[in-house]
This record gives structure tokens, sequence and C-alpha cells, in this order.
């Protein structure tokens, strides 16, 4: 059997799942960054964090978002309930308190799989 002649073909297939599998901070953005995302750019730049999330199933996004203007003072930049994707501005610790109260009630609550909450 010559090998050179076969090609081997690999399918990947994305099954959901009830997971939560981005959850991060960044402290202190540059400006830049809330202009590229069309976010509020008159803030205090030197206390404000963008919190970022993603889940399966995209859904869980709708859910996610009223937790976590429920659970701090902060912004609702993106919530797509097609992608899962979560966006959410403000004080660091307003912005720490729900990213965090998100990925627990998710996994306690709901059952999800969930990532550590990372930070930067």
């Amino acid at each position: 059997m010559d090998n050179r002649d076969e090609q081997i073909r690999i399918v990947q297939e994305t099954v959901a799942g009830k997971e939560i599998t981005l959850a991060h901070i960044m402290g202190g953005p540059s400006p830049i960054i809330y202009q590229k995302l069309g976010m509020n750019p008159a803030i205090n730049y030197g206390s404000s964090a963008i919190g970022i999330m993603n889940m399966t199933p995209p859904e869980s996004a709708v859910i996610a978002s009223d937790i976590a203007v429920k659970s701090g003072d902060v912004y609702l930049g993106f919530a797509d309930r097609f992608t899962g994707t979560l966006i959410v501005s403000g004080e660091i610790a307003d912005v720490t308190a729900a990213i965090t109260a998100v990925v627990d009630y998710f996994r306690d609550e709901l059952h999800y799989v969930v990532c550590p909450v990372t930070k930067r």
C-alpha cells in the first residue's frame, strides 16, 4: 500500500455542553479597547475593568447578563445569545463581583462545568 496517495480527512464537531469556557477580568485596560468595543470611553481608566465570558449553550448569556448586572454596578457592554459571549465593564471590584457571581451561580445552581476566573 502506497501511503503517499492516501488522504486523511478529519472532521471536528463542537458538541454544546453546559459550560463556561472563559471568564476573564482585564483590570485597567487601555482606552483604545473601550473604543474598539464601542463601550463608554469616558470613564476613570485607572480603576476600571472589563470582564469577558464565553459559555455554552449560547443562550446562557442572557441569564449571565441578568446575574452580572444585579451583582455589581456594571455596564452591560455586550451579551450575545447566538455566540454565548458576555462583556461587562465598571470598577474593578464590581466587575470581579459580577463575573464571580455568574460563575458561582452557573456552577452551584445550574451545574455547569466552569473554568476558573482569570485576571490580569
